[in-house]
């Protein structure tokens, strides 16, 4: 199994990414959370990945983290009717402690907004994950090859900022997005506060 792919990031797009090691080119599909944190073309990049085989394709997934990439695995094995395209989308519009954090809460009404997510859909996500949910905890740690200069803040700072800007009265999907430019921009070291500030100030 594939679990990791470093090379030289040729191009990319907010949902794929090709990348040349020892004369190939490898397209991976990621979500536009991972393009994010990309570095520009021509860096030396590193993503979390998984392969999926199908009887007329291998398709190759990469993450930004392990964790990310882990919990594109859980939804696509244990949630009845999201494949590797529907968990790919879910992965784009919320990151990864937003995602969790809906799970746990049972904030259907923020997972049902994700694109090709009906309402049954997010509550099979919660029904089916939530005890699974933070299994994966403990490798969520961007990995320093994907975007050294632009690494977005620990998960924890994340998750409360963003449920800061909640409480001032932002859809979740608009604040976890504003929290997300805020982190790319403040860098590793930003504290809630100042991922709070800057999302408010755009």
């Amino acid at each position: 199994m594939i679990i990791s792919i470093q090379g030289i990031l040729a191009a990319a797009t907010p949902l794929h990414a090709v990348i040349e090691l020892n004369g190939f080119g490898y397209e991976v599909n990621i979500p536009v959370t991972t393009a994010e944190k990309l570095p520009p073309p021509g860096a030396t990049v590193k993503l979390h990945t998984l392969v999926i085989y199908r009887e007329d394709a291998q398709t190759l997934y990469g993450f930004a983290t392990a964790a990310e990439r882990d919990f594109f695995r859980l939804m696509i094995e244990h949630v009845t009717g999201v494949g590797p395209k529907m968990a790919l989308s879910i992965m784009s519009r919320l990151s990864l402690p937003s995602l969790e954090g809906a799970i746990r809460s049972g904030d259907i009404g923020t997972l049902s907004k994700c694109p090709g997510i009906g309402r049954k859909t997010a509550e099979r996500l919660v029904v089916e994950l939530r005890a699974k949910v933070g299994s994966t905890a403990g490798s969520g740690e961007p990995d320093p090859t994907v975007s050294a200069p632009d690494q977005p803040s620990g998960s924890g700072g994340h998750r409360d900022a963003v449920a800061a800007l909640v409480a001032l009265g932002y859809k979740a999907s608009d604040a976890d997005q504003a929290v997300r430019r805020a982190a790319l921009t403040l860098g590793p070291q930003a504290t809630t506060e100042g991922l709070i500030k800057k999302a408010l100030a755009g």
